[in-house]
């Protein structure tokens, strides 16, 4: 296919987490707002004149700062981000809004905070305490914490405007990117589409890391590209896949995935587009603010939902995937040390093929991409095993 006009463009602004965009958006004056979880709503760090940066190590090489403080014990993603920080990575940040999601994660915010990475009169780290379950008290319980531990402080620290109206403009502006990103990941359902997993996956990681207002006219224009982009004469994979697990910011991981013959169709991992770009409903008489928890603790599939109903949800949510995405497996895969996602990978896996009949192929990677060899055997072997079961059908 013909290369995307701004596909390395993308690729450029992902090199860096303090990226062209952002350096524009805070000589505009802008605000900019780290968080690291799905967790946080995104919408929330949008609304006046903030900005979010989902808080990535791209490039990441030694740990062994942030080892010290951490252990080599510890999620390889938290490590990362606190080594960054150590190393002035996120100077440019006015804020950090964190969850108390995992512990790990927790240390990392904790040692940015008493390390003082960022040195500035009105930088802050929060955190929200997050619930275990989705029912009306635990709602409630997360209204609260997104008001006074994220809102509020960000008013009392910085003066954002946090009122009604604010929230209502920043719901549609988010929305607007939703509406785009989502249209261009409905290109995947095709059966020989006119994207990769790796082009949609740089995509949705710059619309995560940028200004939305800066970025919105490059994604505009790569989704009218690619209505009139001609495919391939034959659909250049073997197989069509679901990825989903724990953090993947480095689009690397998915170009190594689809070298190996498996395009990835639907992404339901951390910094993926299931949850995350689904557009935010407010209901009549309700707030914009209400409406936001409302949905962000409705669609989270986070592992940490330990009740059976979110258990379900995760792994019904993946079977709708593959059945939409018309994918013939499932790859899982869960960070080193990842304590929710190890844990998950194991249900998860027994669940979607004994009783869903949905082939799976569990792994474990390093936060860095390391194991290269390894991954791509195992890559290779389920792409094989699919095409057998294809075969096998076939003579059925």
């Amino acid at each position: 296919m013909k290369d995307l006009k701004h596909l390395i463009y993308f690729e450029n602004l992902l090199d860096e987490t303090n990226n062209e965009l952002v350096r524009k958006a805070k000589e505009d004056g802008k605000l900019a707002l780290g968080f690291t979880c799905y967790h946080m709503p995104e919408v929330l760090l949008n609304v006046d004149n903030c900005f979010s940066v989902r808080m990535r190590a791209p490039n990441a090489g030694s740990l062994d700062i942030a080892s010290y403080y951490m252990s080599n014990y510890t999620c390889e993603y938290c490590r990362a981000l606190l080594e960054r920080s150590i190393e002035g990575g996120y100077n440019f940040l006015d804020g950090i809004c964190g969850v108390d999601a995992c512990a790990q994660m927790n240390r990392c915010m904790e040692n940015i905070e008493l390390l003082k990475c960022v040195d500035k009169p009105n930088f802050f780290v929060t955190h929200a305490d997050i619930p275990y379950k989705y029912t009306d008290y635990t709602l409630k319980h997360y209204v609260t914490q997104m008001q006074n531990r994220v809102l509020n402080t960000m008013h009392e620290k910085l003066g954002v405007d946090i009122s009604d109206a604010a929230l209502r403009d920043a719901v549609a502006r988010h929305n607007e990117i939703c509406r785009v990103i989502t249209e261009i990941g409905d290109l995947r359902k095709a059966e020989n589409p006119v994207i990769t997993g790796y082009e949609y996956h740089v995509i949705v990681l710059v619309s995560q890391v940028c200004p939305h207002d800066l970025i919105l006219p490059y994604l505009e224009e790569t989704l009218a590209e690619l209505k009139t982009r001609r495919p391939e004469a034959e659909f250049p994979f073997r197989a069509r896949v679901v990825l989903a697990g724990s953090e993947i910011d480095d689009p690397e991981f998915t170009k190594l995935l689809e070298s190996c013959g498996a395009m990835v169709v639907a992404d339901r991992y951390c910094f993926g587009t299931f949850p995350g770009r689904e557009e935010i409903e407010i209901h009549s008489g309700e707030t914009a603010f209400d409406a936001v928890c409302r949905h962000y603790l409705h669609h989270n599939q986070c592992v940490r939902f330990m009740d059976g109903a979110k258990i379900d949800q995760r792994h019904s949510e993946l079977r709708r995937l593959a059945e939409d995405y018309g994918a013939d497996g499932i790859i899982y895969e869960s960070m080193k040390f990842c304590e929710f996602w190890s844990y998950e990978k194991v249900l998860a896996s027994h669940v979607l093929q004994q009783e869903m009949g949905i082939p799976c192929c569990t792994i474990e990677k390093e936060y860095t991409l390391g194991s290269v060899g390894q991954l791509r055997t195992r890559f290779q072997a389920f792409v094989e095993s699919l095409e057998i079961k294809k075969l096998g059908h076939k003579e059925v």
